[in-house]
């Protein structure tokens, strides 16, 4: 069983930034690969970005490439979205996930508005 809790969303203006939590309970969190995604009011959800379970590979859609980084502290385990040069079209309710063992996890999401 993995519980994820995310934190860090808010209201920002656009060229603002904001860095996103993901708090996951379990021992296996060290071992199995890091996503977020997000989902805008009347769309469907999008992946963001994804990290491999030892921080060493990252992944990201176009849309946030050069202005997000996600990361991850195996010790504390978190996984982090840092958000940079924010836009009104990256306002969504944002998700942390992971799969462990052909599973879904999903965390309850963290809103993020970015004003114009």
């Amino acid at each position: 069983q993995v519980q994820l809790v995310e934190s860090g969303g808010g209201l920002v203006q656009a060229g603002g930034s904001l860095r996103l939590s993901c708090a996951a309970s379990g021992r296996t969190f060290s071992s199995y690969a890091m996503k977020w995604f997000r989902q805008a009011p009347g769309k469907e959800r999008e992946f963001v970005a994804r990290i491999s379970w030892s921080g060493g590979s990252t992944y990201y859609a176009d849309s946030v490439k050069d202005r997000f980084t996600i990361s991850r502290d195996n010790a504390k385990n978190t996984v982090y979205l840092q958000m940079n040069s924010l836009k009104p079209d990256d306002t969504a309710v944002y998700y942390c996930n992971t799969n462990v063992r052909g599973i879904n996890y999903w965390g309850q999401g963290t809103q993020v508005t970015v004003s114009s």
